[in-house]
């Protein structure tokens, strides 16, 4: 076994592999870019390097650098993580080359898996099930089209090197097919440096399985349970689960052998995923191998209680598989989801600031989180915007069920938008109760999961200006006492005004840019608030940063968090945001040309019409990226581009005017 790895990674794999590289007694060596100076996987490890920009191509994809680091600090090993250079098969060379334990497969088996289309050719000489589709070398436009109109609709067009969803097209009809190949190169060009495609038939309504399969270098080849990842939102995976429920043993075998027949074909080594579509039928098809540890490796951790980094370690270092196939047990029911950076209500947008207060579940034998921010660190737009992984376990699905709507009520985050909510709507969801669903669970459920299932939002208005009223009643007490004269009229905050009824008026600003007015009346301590014809009586205190509330005699008890004039509330699996502003502030209209600004910090990939041309309300005129995310900006109105004011390649800012469309006149 070596005795010091360094991680070729960032963020929460790196700290990830930092855990258990500690429990194994290896010293850890980190790598940082000029955005991750202060990060937590730097702070864990034994010592780090700087590596470059901010950028991934200035940094963690550098592979001769990072080689020449390992070199310097003597470390016998790397570990990729995943994503980056986890499935670079130049880099996994590299390392053989430089007697640099690589932990992962060997070279030649990236490259066997790294095309699909090859892959696909390996899997059907292994008499692994594949989906019928064109998976040819031949690439031209008119072959494409040609392949696309004889197979039918609907099909799916992938990049051949792709993986989590990029480069990746539904195409419903024929009068798609040319632009869903255009957007597709361009997005397999910029994410994978290889812009070949495939197509095969597209499952309406398939569920995503997974195998996660374990060999080593002396011939033993085994699979440890099997993985559920239907829940996919633009075909990247938001839950998984394991077992898959609903299986019956024959199918979970005969899934399980056929991963195992596809990671013998390559001469595989190490942890490595296979993934499989299943159909209504039971039927299910090989869709891809993942040369990689996944992100969702921690619920078969959970079930079956092996650390999959330690055994890769293992195996990297010579060792034998711990277990052989017949000494696996999978016991209870594990889920993880991923807590990201993004605005479900504004098309699951990216979003990049400073999380200005976390607070996560307790962590227990049924709880873990796998991390690598903390509070007050800043989300990047140049990388991946997850937070966490959030990962439950228990005796039975049923109750590990109840585990993650519990641990994600008491998850509270703010300072930046997030998917907390949308994932606890998820889990609420009937039908994914029932294991009900399939790849397109979301898409079906889209409006129950994305809106707030408790309609809270009144609620949350009342608990606002309470929380109000109880700071400026806090504070004022404060400054009273501090003050030579603690009994003061002026010190007090009772909305007393003489001759007449005592009255306080708030002014909020909710995260929509909603202005909402208040008036309250004082009463005995208690405050009288009309909200859609609704009477409440509100009253409480502050103890810490915890509102112990009363309204209409239901006591809650709320946590807030604040940073300025903003504040956060905290109940219900939701998060309320809040702007106390003045009250002559009044709400700003958007209009057309808000339409035509950036609407995340990120990247000009391309302009999809010239100056001077004339375009129509919902006509494509630029594509920008960001945090692995193509985004179109779209003409509001029908009018003529009148001018551009980024180049393709070029950063842009958040809020800044990316082009100019002049209005048509109307006759």
């Amino acid at each position: 076994m070596f005795t010091k790895l360094l991680i070729a990674n960032r963020g929460e794999i790196a700290c990830r592999i930092i855990n258990t590289a500690k429990t194994m007694g290896i010293r850890t060596v980190a790598l940082y870019s000029d955005a991750d100076k202060n990060a937590r996987h730097v702070a864990m490890a034994d010592e780090s390097f700087h590596i470059g920009g901010s950028a991934p191509s200035e940094s963690y994809l550098k592979g001769e650098l990072i080689i020449d680091i390992a070199k310097q600090s003597g470390a016998q090993a790397i570990h990729p993580g995943y994503g980056f250079l986890s499935e670079n098969a130049d880099f996994a060379r590299l390392c053989e080359q430089n007697d640099i334990a690589f932990v992962g497969p060997s070279a030649d088996a990236i490259d066997a898996m790294g095309s699909k289309s090859a892959a696909k050719a390996i899997m059907q000489a292994a008499k692994v099930p594949l989906v019928p589709g064109y998976h040819g070398d031949d690439q031209s436009d008119k072959l494409l089209v040609n392949e696309a109109n004889n197979m039918g609709f609907p099909l799916l067009i992938k990049a051949a090197y792709g993986g989590g969803g990029k480069g990746m097209r539904i195409v419903e009809s024929a009068a798609e097919v040319q632009e869903a190949i255009d957007s597709a190169r361009r997005e397999a060009i910029s994410s994978f440096g290889n812009d070949k495609l495939l197509m095969e038939r597209y499952l309406r309504q398939p569920r995503h399985v997974e195998v996660q399969v374990f060999a080593d270098s002396h011939g033993n080849c085994i699979y440890l349970s099997d993985r559920d990842c239907s829940i996919q939102r633009r075909h990247q995976k938001v839950v998984e689960e394991a077992p898959a429920p609903g299986l019956s043993d024959t199918l979970r075998k005969a899934m399980g052998e056929a991963a195992v027949a596809a990671a013998k074909a390559i001469n595989y080594r190490g942890a490595g995923t296979v993934e499989f579509l299943l159909d209504t039928d039971d039927s299910f098809y090989f869709m891809e191998m993942n040369t990689r540890l996944q992100v969702e490796h921690p619920v078969t951790e959970m079930v079956t209680g092996q650390d999959l980094v330690k055994w890769q370690l293992m195996v990297a270092s010579g060792d034998k598989l711990p277990l052989e196939q017949q000494e696996v047990r999978v016991h209870g029911h594990s889920f993880e989801v991923r807590i990201y950076a993004e605005d479900p209500h504004n098309d699951f947008l990216p979003a990049s600031g400073k999380l200005n207060y976390l607070r996560e579940p307790e962590q227990s034998q049924f709880v873990r989180i796998d991390s690598g921010i903390r509070q007050n660190d800043v989300i990047s737009n140049f990388y991946d915007p997850m937070i966490a992984k959030l990962i439950v376990w228990d005796e039975s699905r049923p109750r590990a069920l109840q585990r993650l709507v519990h641990s994600l009520s008491s998850y509270q985050i703010s300072g930046l938008k997030h998917n907390i909510e949308f994932l606890a709507n998820i889990a609420e969801h009937q039908a994914f109760a029932d294991a009900n669903f399939s790849t397109d669970f979301i898409e079906r459920y889209g409006d129950a999961l994305i809106g707030s299932v408790s309609n809270d939002e009144d609620t949350a208005l009342a608990l606002a200006a309470l929380y109000q009223l109880c700071a400026r009643k806090q504070s004022a007490k404060e400054s009273a006492i501090n003050s030579h004269d603690p009994y003061s009229p002026w010190g007090q905050v009772s909305g007393f005004r003489l001759n007449s009824e005592s009255h306080h008026s708030l002014s909020l600003l909710d995260d929509k840019q909603n202005l909402h007015q208040l008036s309250l009346k004082e009463i005995a301590s208690q405050y009288l608030l009309t909200l859609t014809d609704k009477p409440l009586t509100l009253s409480g205190e502050l103890r810490g940063d915890q509102l112990h509330a009363e309204i209409n005699g239901h006591k809650t008890k709320v946590s807030v968090s604040q940073e300025g004039d903003d504040f956060t509330l905290f109940f219900n699996t939701s998060s309320y945001h809040f702007k106390s502003v003045q009250t002559e502030v009044v709400e700003e209209q958007a209009n057309d040309a808000d339409k035509l600004k950036a609407p995340m910090n990120g990247t000009v990939v391309t302009h999809l019409a010239e100056v001077g041309d004339k375009v129509s309300a919902g006509q494509g005129l630029l594509v920008m990226e960001a945090m692995k995310m193509e985004y179109t900006i779209e003409a509001p109105f029908d009018g003529t581009v009148s001018e551009f004011y980024f180049k393709p390649g070029e950063l842009v800012s958040d809020g800044s005017l990316l082009l100019d469309v002049t209005a048509l006149e109307e006759a």
